[in-house]
């Protein structure tokens, strides 16, 4: 066998430095895990958020922050709905086409008018 190369032995080192502190989820099997604690679930129940159901004729007592939240969620989708279709349109494409509109109309009507004069000097 070879003998190690300074760079192995250093990564050799470093692992056995590093393998203790490495974060490890759900304990170990050497002791507790510094991620969990006594009166912690090791493992979800399958539910949603997991809870548990509540028992047949039960309601969900509603948290302090929930009734807030949802107020203030549903007035923003409202003014963000009302206000973003308000909104005027500012694009160049449609400030182009009112300027070029606004010059057949002065063409047209300097058009009509040439129309006209051509129409009184004949008479």
């Amino acid at each position: 066998m070879p003998p190690p190369t300074p760079l192995s032995s250093a990564s050799s080192m470093l692992r056995r430095r590093l393998l203790p502190s490495l974060r490890t989820r759900g304990g170990s099997a050497t002791g507790s895990s510094r991620w969990t604690s006594a009166g912690h679930e090791e493992k979800p129940k399958g539910y949603l958020f997991n809870r548990t159901p509540l028992p047949p004729g039960e309601s969900r007592k509603w948290e302090d922050w929930e009734l807030p939240c949802y107020i203030t969620s549903f007035l923003t989708i409202v003014i963000l709905g009302v206000g973003l279709n308000a909104k005027p349109d500012l694009t160049i494409e449609t400030w182009a086409h009112q300027k070029a509109l606004e010059r057949l109309n002065i063409e047209n009507s300097l058009a009509a008018a040439a129309a006209a004069t051509t129409n009184d000097d004949d008479d």
